[in-house]
């Protein structure tokens, strides 16, 4: 394998023709080194190599991965990025056996990943146009035949990054339709781009039409830093990304944040767990000391399937 050659997490899963929860336990536990681009962990392929040269055995096959379901009851992969998430993680390992491993994706790709049996609890906020409702009009096409659980982690504000002092006097989604516009996008799968592409649906905005809308960032703080170094105009994103990087936020909705979690004798343990800490106060306050987060509904179930 070329030296310059690397890797994503998913791209050595299936190399290994196992799942995306074993390389992520395997990196957790330091047998895999990564690096980051952005968010992105990838490996080099000369680590892949060597780690597949030292498991190899002339006598005896040496096990890579325990099965997935010998895994769960040990790591765990949190889907989302939002930092609410890292001390869901904390107290999760704090208050039970679980290793707590992060998957950095966006809320559709981190539902997708749940279906195929890759994550274990998934943060989603994904707006649908139709019905003016948040993820439940996701969850019931995606996981189909799957009974589940979605509880309520925070709500938050979403809208648009604008630079100091709002220069082109942005209000509403429908000022996107301003021809000097340059806006920077979000990857496919995450829910601010979902948030993007449905406003312009529902207000008969033609994408063609905006300038920079094919180029991307994958997270909220990267989008906000374009804006602030004047890269791009306007991007979306929520309002605590903005106060980070110090631009200007024009707030158009209040998302819910929830998390799903599949319903199953392995996983009553694991639910029962985090409907606990959701609702402790230790875990609240921690939420409320972030600030720009509302905890009014932390710890309600959404929906519960049977």
């Amino acid at each position: 394998m070329s030296k310059e050659l690397s890797y994503t997490i998913e791209e050595v899963s299936q190399l290994l023709k196992v799942s995306k929860l074993t390389i992520y336990d395997l990196v957790k536990k330091g047998e895999l080194p990564v690096f980051r681009v952005g968010r992105q962990m990838r490996m080099d392929a000369k680590d892949l190599e060597l780690y597949i040269n030292n498991h190899k055995s002339s006598t005896s096959p040496v096990p890579v991965a325990d099965s997935p379901k010998n895994e769960v009851n040990h790591s765990l992969v949190i889907s989302g990025q939002d930092m609410v998430l890292d001390l869901l993680g904390q107290h999760i390992q704090k208050d039970t056996s679980y290793k707590t491993l992060r998957s950095n994706t966006g809320s559709l790709s981190g539902l997708i990943s749940m279906y195929n049996g890759d994550s274990d609890i998934v943060s989603l906020h994904m707006f649908d146009g139709d019905t003016g409702e948040y993820n439940l009009p996701y969850i019931k096409k995606i996981l189909v035949g799957y009974p589940y659980i979605l509880l309520n982690l925070v709500s938050r504000k979403a809208g648009l990054y604008v630079k100091k002092g709002n220069p082109f006097g942005l209000t509403n989604w429908t000022d996107l339709k301003h021809k000097d516009l340059a806006i920077i996008n979000r990857e496919r799968g995450s829910g601010a781009r979902i948030l993007l592409d449905e406003q312009l649906r529902i207000h008969s905005i033609s994408s063609k039409n905006l300038k920079g809308y094919e180029n991307e960032e994958t997270n909220h703080l990267s989008v906000a830093s374009a804006v602030s170094a004047g890269i791009a105009d306007v991007g979306v994103g929520i309002e605590k990304a903005a106060k980070i990087v110090g631009i200007d936020f024009v707030p158009l909705i209040t998302e819910r944040y929830d998390l799903v979690i599949l319903k199953s004798p392995k996983n009553e343990q694991l639910i029962n767990v985090v409907k606990r800490i959701l609702s402790s106060n230790s875990f609240q306050a921690e939420i409320k000391a972030l600030g720009d987060y509302d905890i009014s509904q932390t710890g309600s179930i959404i929906c519960e399937t049977f």
